[in-house]
């Protein structure tokens, strides 16, 4: 076990190192540590694209921990990067290569403060892993209506600050709508306390929403109070052969209409992806005999329904499908294990992706209406100004956001291509994206990987306005500074 190291190291300059002897003081041993092998695998991001150095690593364990840290933070000027499960897709959570900032992780902060069945509510710390989250809430007999592939490690303060979104946003919406109250700690120490639920509140502005999607650069979310639903009693999964993306979302109205409210997930897979996977899983199986072109994971729960009921309804609806040449193929699994495994599939879609080698992987959103289109047209063209490249879309159809990436050509060295070509074609598929009048980030947020293109391409008002919101709260720029918001440099 690596021994960690509570004293401040003596060669830093010696505001530094009068910092360190304070946030010491203040954390005591488990609190901060100085030491290169502790904080070495908090200081890359998760897909490996950005590594950075800290002055410390500081874990505090409770809410007034954090406070203190901040206003001792602002007090030397130090930088402070938030960080939860360090799973983001964005850059988000990992600090710059000056070594002057500290890294707060919330891993510690991981109660659940409160569970209250009847009221369908669960108060939590920053800390608490998504898993853990699920677990607790089954444990009452209930669930908690957001999932992502990272789920074991995500934790609710970095959902709550990126505002995620998962397999179920077609339901049960992102992140900001499960969070009915927050506690976070602001630039100057202050602590801002949301936490009591109200169903109705005109005392001004929302301001827990302000800091949802925040990505940790207007305050520190430290403790969240989320809604809860009942657990269901049915559930209904089917994988399904298409000819195209343009049949998938003709399929995705239909079922829309045949199943209402318990339409819950609706995912596409090119066939691409799904191979990717059977060869990346040797125990994976493909659900249908025959390989078609797009397929579609499509799931249906209810807390009132049966699944005999609604397995019942899926199979009308699909078998419509079927009469109508919509569809090619389609299996509803016998049983839960069964949909497990057709939801595997499309979670280990990511790493079967990356085992094939480099890739610029893009999180958007376009109308879902036009997101079928946007892939035949974007596609073609990415490819054919790139040549070598690989377009693959899957995703989310069912909310407009789809993972549209672009594979690099074979032999491709990872690591050179990314910040060489890569960055051209990311720049390209943003491009396109805003020709189309979507998002250049669905529900990954934009970290540092995204702040260029955002400045290039959103909305100046809008740009304006944060900016201004950025400089009221945090006016000395200290809290995750060169993440979301490129802040022109202090004169």
């Amino acid at each position: 076990m690596t021994e960690t190291r509570s004293t401040p190291d003596r060669t830093l300059a010696a505001p530094f190192a009068a910092f360190l002897d304070e946030a010491a003081q203040l954390l005591g041993p488990r609190g901060i540590t100085t030491d290169p092998e502790a904080m070495d695998a908090w200081l890359t991001d998760w897909r490996g694209r950005y590594t950075g150095r800290a002055l410390a690593l500081a874990s505090p364990a409770a809410t007034h921990e954090v406070a203190a840290l901040v206003k001792l933070c602002a007090a030397h000027r130090v930088p402070i990067v938030p960080q939860g499960g360090n799973s983001g897709m964005a850059g988000g959570a990992t600090p710059d290569d000056s070594g002057t900032a500290v890294i707060l992780s919330l891993r510690r902060m991981n109660m659940i403060r409160n569970l209250d069945p009847e009221a369908g509510q669960v108060l939590c710390e920053a800390g608490v892993i998504l898993q853990h989250l699920h677990d607790a809430a089954e444990a009452a007999g209930l669930r908690f209506p957001l999932s992502l592939g990272g789920k074991g490690s995500a934790t609710i303060g970095g959902l709550v600050s990126t505002n995620a979104g998962g397999t179920q946003v077609l339901r049960h919406g992102t992140m900001r709508a499960q969070v009915l109250g927050l506690e976070a700690v602001l630039a100057n120490g202050d602590v801002l306390d949301t936490l009591t639920p109200l169903k109705k509140d005109n005392r001004g502005f929302d301001l827990k929403q302000l800091l949802i999607g925040s990505e940790g650069t207007l305050g520190i979310i430290s403790a969240a109070t989320l809604r809860l639903l009942p657990a269901p009693i049915g559930r209904a999964t089917a994988w399904v052969g298409l000819g195209g993306i343009v049949e998938a979302r003709t399929l995705l109205r239909q079922m829309e209409r045949a199943l209402g409210d318990a339409l819950e997930g609706f995912e596409v897979v090119p066939a691409h992806c799904l191979d990717s996977v059977l060869a990346h899983q040797p125990t994976a199986r493909a659900p249908l005999a025959a390989r078609h072109p797009w397929n579609a994971l499509i799931e249906c729960v209810s807390a009132v329904s049966d699944s005999a009921s609604l397995r019942e309804a899926m199979e009308a609806g699909l078998a419509h499908a079927l009469e109508q040449g919509l569809i090619a193929d389609a299996v509803i699994a016998a049983n839960d294990r069964q949909a497990d495994n057709f939801w595997a599939l499309r979670d280990g879609i990511s790493a079967a992706e990356r085992a094939i080698g480099p890739a610029m992987q893009h999180d958007i959103s376009v109308p879902v209406e036009a997101m079928p289109e946007f892939i035949l047209a974007a596609s073609p063209v990415v490819e054919a100004e790139f040549p070598g490249t690989c377009a693959v879309a899957f995703g989310h159809l069912g909310d407009g956001n789809v993972h549209f990436h672009i594979l690099a050509p074979p032999g491709s060295t990872r690591g050179v291509w990314e910040e060489a070509e890569g960055k051209a074609v990311s720049a390209r598929v943003y491009d396109l994206v805003t020709q189309w009048g979507g998002s250049i980030s669905a529900e990954h947020g934009i970290g540092q990987m995204k702040v260029d293109d955002l400045a290039r391409l959103h909305d100046p008002v809008a740009l304006a306005l944060m900016q201004q919101i950025k400089a009221a709260l945090d006016p000395d720029n200290l809290l995750n500074p060169g993440k979301l918001l490129r802040i022109p440099p202090q004169r």
